[in-house]
């Protein structure tokens, strides 16, 4: 009867998992290459199409020259994205790569990633217009689009040059806007230039980032405060747009990813439409699975309770205490609030709660062996004895190897990360840790898994690795990895720290909560696991120099250590960091540590 009731509640949270999937993740996609069969992902309108594995905004060098002038093309991801709702806005980040080669008369005008209410581009928008909006609907909100423009071409007389980014509002003339020249770019060169742009719904703030085809380190162009809300309607179109006019140029798009919020609200009514179906199809299914059970054992007259060699007979009889589950006891003492102690002794501390519609007192007993031991002398004696004067024991729970698991599993992930940075020949980035990747044994002895991400070094080599992609997975990606374009030891260890708080919450980190995420929410609402959650936030400073190594981690584990000292609040994410020089015993500890030592004492004298 327990395995079918194990199967049932197996089946019962797979289904709930299935239904919730949707809901967890984010709005995303990834492409490093666009082949043509990819075509059906996307909505083209005006003089764009994939053509030899990219994304083609404008009409390449197919025919003649001539064919190529005054030219507007829109290319968009076919599945809206919703920008906001009636609670939130929603963030996301996005990184490309593009490449703009000048053909003929000085070139074309460039091209704009873009947030469109429509999917097909404006008529007339060739030319200066950027296939952005055209001569009527510029500077009107008939355009319903913001778009980040890389221009080519200075067409009007409030442009900076022929090689800047802006931050246009339902026109070509910029918010804002920022010239290349000086930072070692030229759009228009025929070389790889990657960008990423990223919005915080909550903060409502826009960001844009690029790097040339050889730089290593992003260069942060913007910052701009703006509630897209005010300017888009809810559900909006992502993707790109470009121009040609007199001159001639190819305005390609080689790669795209995109991770933002999935706050589609009628998903959400018919996930929890499907939740709420699910927690009653459980709830019954338990409740008669329950009755089986309790029926089948009060037959038995007597069970085993095993705990390390002791044992005590059960008094699951009509008149005895029965068993009561952990969480029916947390249920009732409002998971033992401190506002319903009512004392403590020497074993343990005592609750008020309400269970059956009865009040009752409720004595959480410390999980040693002479607890043990305690909780055993109460339920066979109390539990026998029946006096108006003596308390009645209604009676008894013991649920264990709750919090030592979740230790266990943690121990045993900072062991592994400790052997890819410390100890092994090649040390070893993984660059995706999360739940998902970490497997349990039958034991529940954790096992690092997935290395289709990871990244191996020579000892002494650089410290890093560079990527044109966002490499890793939303919630567990450290904030640097989005302007520096690279993974580090430093933000595996964020991840890592990510790992700690979703083991020990038990919250997802793309579960929000009033608009914060878990690192968030962990900064603001600690528990009694203090020193895991003060190791799990340290490892999530925003500050990569401030964070410890897994060496230093896997020694607060172990008791070698004690906790890491955290703020009261969470301190503000800032780039390039700063560097706290009592921070450099921390990075001489690390693999590699001499060269980022003296990296950055190079960055300090230049600076």
């Amino acid at each position: 009867m327990k395995m079918l009731h194990n199967i049932i509640k197996i089946l019962l949270v797979t289904l709930l998992y299935l239904a919730t999937l949707d809901q967890v993740w984010c709005f995303d996609f990834n492409y490093t290459t666009f082949p043509d069969w990819n075509d059906g992902d996307f909505i083209r309108s005006g003089d764009s199409y994939l053509y030899s594995g990219a994304i083609q905004v404008t009409r390449d060098t197919i025919g003649a020259i001539a064919t190529l002038f005054n030219h507007s093309g829109k290319i968009v991801h076919r599945r809206a994205f919703r920008l906001y709702n009636k609670q939130r806005n929603a963030s996301f980040s996005t990184q490309f790569v593009l490449n703009i080669q000048t053909i003929q008369n000085g070139g074309g005008e460039g091209l704009a990633f873009i947030l469109a209410k429509d999917s097909e581009v404006q008529v007339d928008s060739q030319g200066q217009w950027l296939g952005i909006v055209n001569a009527n609907t510029n500077g009107t909100t008939e355009g319903n689009i913001v778009a980040v423009e890389f221009d080519t071409k200075k067409s009007f007389p409030g442009d900076l040059d022929d090689n800047h980014v802006g931050l246009n509002i339902n026109s070509v003339y910029s918010e804002q806007q920022v010239s290349l020249y000086g930072r070692g770019i030229k759009v228009a060169d025929a070389k790889d230039v990657t960008a990423v742009i990223s919005y915080d719904g909550v903060t409502k703030v826009i960001n844009v980032s690029v790097k040339g085809d050889n730089q290593t380190e992003f260069s942060r162009l913007m910052s701009v405060p703006i509630d897209l809300s005010l300017h888009l309607p809810e559900k909006v179109y992502v993707g790109f747009s470009g121009s040609t006019g007199t001159g001639v140029e190819l305005n390609c798009v080689k790669s795209w990813s995109f991770y933002g919020d999935d706050i589609d609200e009628e998903k959400q009514i018919w996930v929890w439409i499907l939740i709420s179906v699910v927690i009653v199809v459980f709830v019954s299914c338990d409740i008669v699975v329950g009755c089986l059970y309790r029926r089948h054992r009060r037959k038995q007259k007597q069970v085993d309770y095993d705990d390390g060699g002791l044992s005590m007979q059960s008094i699951e009889t009509g008149l005895g205490p029965k068993k009561f589950r952990l969480k029916d006891l947390k249920g009732a003492t409002g998971n033992f609030s401190p506002k319903n102690e009512l004392g403590r002794g020497g074993f343990g501390v005592v609750y008020k709660g309400k269970l059956d519609m009865k009040e009752v007192a409720v004595k959480r007993i410390i999980n040693t062996r002479q607890g043990k031991q305690n909780l055993i002398a109460e339920v066979t004696t109390i539990g026998s004895l029946h006096h108006k004067n003596l308390v009645e024991l209604i009676g008894w729970c013991f649920e264990k190897h709750d919090w030592e698991r979740r230790h266990v599993i943690i121990c045993g992930v900072a062991q592994s990360l400790d052997y890819l940075h410390h100890e092994c020949s090649k040390w070893v980035l993984h660059r995706d840790i999360k739940t998902s990747n970490i497997m349990l044994d039958s034991e529940f002895n954790a096992r690092l898994g997935d290395f289709g991400l990871a990244r191996m070094f020579k000892v002494g080599e650089q410290t890093h690795h560079s990527t044109k992609e966002l490499m890793g997975t939303p919630g567990y990606m450290a904030p640097e990895i989005f302007l520096m374009g690279h993974s580090t030891a430093e933000t595996d260890v964020y991840a890592f720290g990510v790992l700690v708080l979703v083991v020990i919450s038990g919250r997802m980190p793309g579960k929000q909560n009033d608009d914060k995420n878990l690192v968030d929410w962990v900064w603001n609402f600690t528990s009694p696991a203090e020193c895991m959650l003060l190791l799990g936030l340290a490892c999530c400073h925003p500050n990569p120099y401030t964070r410890p190594s897994m060496r230093n981690a896997l020694q607060v584990l172990m008791g070698e250590a004690l906790p890491p000292s955290v703020s009261i609040e969470k301190p503000v994410f800032m780039w390039p960091a700063t560097i706290d020089i009592t921070s450099f015993d921390h990075l001489e500890d690390s693999r590699g540590g001499e060269n980022m030592l003296e990296e950055i004492y190079s960055d300090l004298v230049v600076r």
